[in-house]
C-alpha cells in the first residue's frame, strides 16, 4: 500500500575489537633526529608575516645540536610515535594480504605526550614522542646541499645504539598481533625512521621487533 507506513530498520554496527600490545623496538643502525628548532620556525614565521629581516646570526653548532632533538617533560629523549606508524604503514606494500589502508586504520602507536615551543609567542603544540633509551647522544656532522646546491654544514643528534618501547593500540578485527609485528619488523628493515632513512635512500634508523634474547640483553 502506498501510504502505508514505513518500517524502520534498526543499523547494527559490529563491536570494534580493541586491544593493547607493548613492543620493544631495537635499533638495527644509528637512529639521526632533525626537530624543527624555535630558530628555523621563528624565521619561517617573520617571512610570512613580512617582518623586517635582520643580520644572519653566526651559527652555533651546539645550539643546533640540542635544538635538532625530541625532549620529554622529564628531559628524556623521545621521537614522534607517527614515525614508527608511518615506517609500518609503508611496509604494508611489501606484505602479502596487507593493504596500507587497511594497515593505517588498525592500529595507533602510543608514546608520552610532550609540548614544544611555537614560533609565535605562548604557542605550542602538543606532540606525542617514544622515549629513546640505550644511551646519550652524539653531535654530528654533515654536509649537505641547499638552495641552488650551496654546501652548508648541518649538526644534529645521533642515538648510535637505541631501543624504544612503544604501546599499540590495534583492532583484532582487522590485524592481528603476528600481523602488526610483522609489518613493524618490515617497516624497521625497509623503511626506518629519522634522517637518512633507507625510505630516502639512507641506512640509517633501521630497527626491529626485541625478540626474548634482545629483552635478556636489555634487563
Amino acid at each position: 500500500m502506498a501510504n502505508a507506513a514505513k518500517k524502520e530498520v534498526g543499523i547494527e554496527l559490529p563491536p570494534l575489537k580493541i586491544d593493547l600490545m607493548e613492543v620493544t623496538l631495537i635499533g638495527d643502525s644509528p637512529l639521526i633526529v632533525h626537530a624543527w628548532s624555535p630558530k628555523a620556525k621563528r624565521e619561517m614565521l617573520d617571512k610570512q608575516m613580512k617582518a623586517a629581516k635582520g643580520a644572519k646570526e653566526a651559527k652555533d653548532p651546539k645550539a643546533d645540536f640540542e635544538a635538532s632533538m625530541y625532549r620529554l617533560a622529564d628531559g628524556g629523549y623521545g621521537f614522534p610515535s607517527v614515525a614508527f606508524k608511518a615506517a609500518a604503514v609503508t611496509a604494508g606494500t611489501s606484505v602479502a594480504g596487507i593493504t596500507k589502508i587497511q594497515a593505517r586504520q588498525a592500529f595507533h602507536i602510543l608514546g608520552e605526550d610532550a609540548d614544544i615551543r611555537g614560533a609565535f609567542d605562548g604557542s605550542v603544540s602538543r606532540v606525542n614522542l617514544c622515549r629513546i633509551e640505550g644511551g646519550a647522544p652524539q653531535m654530528r656532522e654533515d654536509m649537505v646541499r641547499v638552495g641552488m646546491g650551496t654546501a652548508d654544514l648541518r649538526y644534529r643528534a645521533e642515538f648510535p645504539k637505541w631501543h624504544t618501547k612503544i604501546l599499540v593500540r590495534f583492532n583484532q578485527n582487522v590485524l592481528s598481533p603476528p600481523q602488526i609485528l610483522n609489518l613493524l619488523n618490515t617497516g624497521g628493515f625497509a623503511v626506518g625512521v629519522g634522517e637518512w632513512r633507507p625510505e630516502k635512500d639512507g641506512q640509517y634508523g633501521l630497527f626491529h621487533v626485541a625478540t626474548e634474547r634482545d629483552m635478556e640483553g636489555l634487563s
